[in-house]
């Protein structure tokens, strides 16, 4: 069962890139995914994140068109 949000940590990892790299991203708006700022942390939210792993396409924060790059 998913929870409706998941940590920047856990997507990072379903991206296959590093937790800081990730960090970097949501800093900058530039994650690939919606992101809810909650606070001093921040949270994925899951359905953003499994369309963006079927699509490829990146959602919502200002991310761009393009496929991510998150190598």
């Amino acid at each position: 069962m998913w929870s409706g949000t998941a940590s920047v940590k856990d997507a990072a990892e379903a991206f296959g890139c590093s937790r800081s790299k990730s960090y970097d991203l949501v800093r900058r708006g530039e994650f690939p995914c919606r992101v809810l700022p909650l606070g001093r942390t921040a949270r994925v939210v899951t359905a953003s994140l499994l369309h963006v792993l079927e699509s490829g396409e990146p959602e919502y924060n200002g991310a761009s068109s393009a496929s991510p790059n998150l190598s």
